[in-house]
């Protein structure tokens, strides 16, 4: 497959992806570039980069966890701002003087959230009934998903 063909894919796979699922291609995307500087060869510049990314869509969370209509549930919410809160910290620390250990810690974060959002600490079974509530919620057309 092509290029362009895999990124047209990838594309059309996320705009029809549930809000978790988006989530978690984000997390696992920062992560993943999180691993690519973790090497010691990585110019300083191209690490903080990655870390400033990862900060950005941590903020993001935060954001979207503060707001008073969120739909996640209390426990959930308090969780992922308290992880926000660590991240905002550490990434400041990394920023500051950047250290191998500290983005094998935010990888990790990054990496757990991202298989929890997908189910993938799940049992088959639980999975799939997961899927069939997940399935359910979504808008089935254009004009549901305009309304909804």
């Amino acid at each position: 497959m092509s290029t362009v063909g895999y990124a047209k894919q990838h594309t059309l796979a996320l705009e029809t992806a549930s809000p978790q699922e988006t989530l978690a291609w984000g997390l696992t995307t920062t992560a993943r570039k999180l691993a690519q500087v973790r090497v010691e060869s990585s110019a300083r510049d191209v690490v903080l980069e990655a870390v400033r990314l990862n900060w950005r869509l941590w903020t993001i969370i935060q954001a979207e966890q503060s707001d008073p209509d969120c739909p996640s549930p209390r426990e959930i919410r308090e969780g992922l701002l308290n992880l926000s809160n660590f991240v905002d910290k550490r990434s400041l620390e990394i920023l500051a003087n950047p250290d191998q250990e500290k983005i094998d810690t935010l990888i990790s974060i990054n990496r757990n959230i991202a298989a929890g959002l997908l189910g993938l600490d799940l049992t088959p079974e639980q999975r799939a009934e997961r899927e069939k509530i997940i399935a359910a919620s979504r808008p089935t057309s254009a004009g549901e998903a305009m309304s909804g």
